[in-house]
């Protein structure tokens, strides 16, 4: 909910060169309830006025009846550029809202990356583990060293959707193990990644209800839980945040726990919101501390 002093700072949307200013200036989510606040017939106006990135962040807190009104009034280009941006789960979400015509033009303008991840979970039914997850996680082999895979989800792993665990496959990508980010930060570089992880990893398969689901994860405490198919191969992971909505999940209270409470070996990270802001500046101070190959 807006606060006064935003609402005062949000001018009346005649004088547009102002309003797009103080749209600009705005925490995402209070940009997102001005616009949802607006008449219908002027939320595209105002969320045309956000830059690019602005956008994008703001467009992932309009309910979905917000964000179906503006796919279908905002420019092909523009739209684009916000679907493409989104998480594989967030975008399933807002295809189902959307008409068969308008799913199928998004499907096509995506990366082949991105339409594939869509695809995947638009492919099993709702309300199982398998369209709740996201195929954006962070995976390692079982050889490699901390200071490799630490240096891998530098490279490679930056925009995944968190990297609280990192979730060790063999040759088949059959789930072997996990490990914290905490452990990978405070091991010497040279320890096999083999001999750190833990064994015992809490998992669902992809056809799982989704309220077992929020279960698990306030049972063990887990800020992410893996999702693997019938042969035991990982497709992808469940955050916290993913089962927010889910109608029996705990109470505010009981989400706020889960944030930040050690209560597994696979439990070791700090605050959800904090830890998903300093992750890409953390690997990136850690980066010039990793011994280097010539």
């Amino acid at each position: 909910m807006l606060t006064q002093d935003i609402c005062n700072s949000v001018i009346d949307i005649a004088d547009l060169n102002q309003l797009k200013w103080n749209l600009n200036r705005l925490q995402p989510v209070d940009a997102g309830d001005y616009i949802t606040q607006l008449p219908q017939q002027q939320r595209a106006i105002a969320f045309r006025l956000l830059n690019k990135h602005q956008a994008i962040d703001v467009f992932e807190h309009l309910p979905p009846e917000v964000q179906k009104d503006l796919i279908i009034s905002l420019h092909d280009s523009q739209v684009a550029q916000i679907v493409e941006a989104m998480s594989p789960t967030e975008r399933a979400e807002l295809f189902d809202e959307l008409p068969a015509g308008v799913v199928k033009w998004l499907l096509q303008e995506l990366s082949p990356e991105q339409r594939q991840a869509t695809a995947t979970i638009l492919g099993y039914p709702e309300g199982t583990a398998g369209r709740l997850m996201t195929t954006e996680y962070v995976w390692l082999r079982e050889e490699l060293t901390v200071g490799e895979a630490l240096r891998k989800i530098r490279r490679q792993d930056e925009d995944k959707e968190t990297i609280y665990y990192a979730y060790v496959t063999d040759n088949k990508r059959q789930l072997v193990s996990v490990v914290s980010l905490q452990q990978l930060l405070f091991t010497i570089p040279d320890t096999k990644i083999k001999d750190l992880a833990s064994a015992r990893v809490v998992k669902v398969r992809t056809e799982t209800p989704q309220q077992e689901v929020a279960r698990l994860m306030k049972r063990y405490n887990l800020l992410a839980l893996a999702v693997v198919d019938r042969e035991d191969r990982l497709v992808g992971i469940i955050t916290i945040d993913d089962v927010v909505d889910i109608q029996e999940l705990p109470a505010t209270e009981d989400i706020q726990k889960l944030a930040g409470v050690s209560g597994s070996d696979e439990i070791t990270s700090p605050p959800l919101a904090t830890i998903s802001k300093r992750l890409p500046r953390l690997f990136g101070m850690i980066g010039n501390l990793l011994p280097t190959r010539g």
